[in-house]
């Protein structure tokens, strides 16, 4: 069985706002046009797989400022989560396997087969 980590509350509330913000600004930038700048579409097919884009609007003043709000607080973040005093408790292997589960904290964890809830 894997060993568990007792997290402080301020690291899991962190790595959970990190999760927060990166599928936001995940989910903001599929949204958005292709291109920043307003540019014509083109096909380009001379490569190893053909390549199409349509012409892009760019994106707005609110968005580009949307945007780099999300990608601050995103390295704020993950800036707080890596250099957290709780790792330097930790020795090598074992910081890099209670890094590995924090950033899964979040899942809930399936039921076990016959178990009671």
């Amino acid at each position: 069985m894997a060993a568990t980590y007792d997290f402080p509350s301020d690291l899991l509330a962190g790595q959970e706002e990190l999760h927060q913000v990166r599928a936001e600004l995940s989910a903001l930038l599929k949204r958005l046009p292709w291109s920043v700048e307003p540019l014509d579409g083109f096909s380009d097919d001379n490569g190893w797989r053909k390549v199409e884009r349509p012409a892009s609007p760019g994106w707005g003043a609110d968005e580009q400022a949307e945007v780099e709000k999300l990608r601050r607080r995103e390295h704020e973040l993950a800036v707080f989560v890596s250099t957290h005093r709780y790792w330097s408790e930790l020795t090598g292997s074992e910081r890099v396997a209670a890094r590995s589960e924090l950033k899964h904290a979040h899942e809930v964890p399936p039921e076990e087969p016959g178990g009671t809830s």
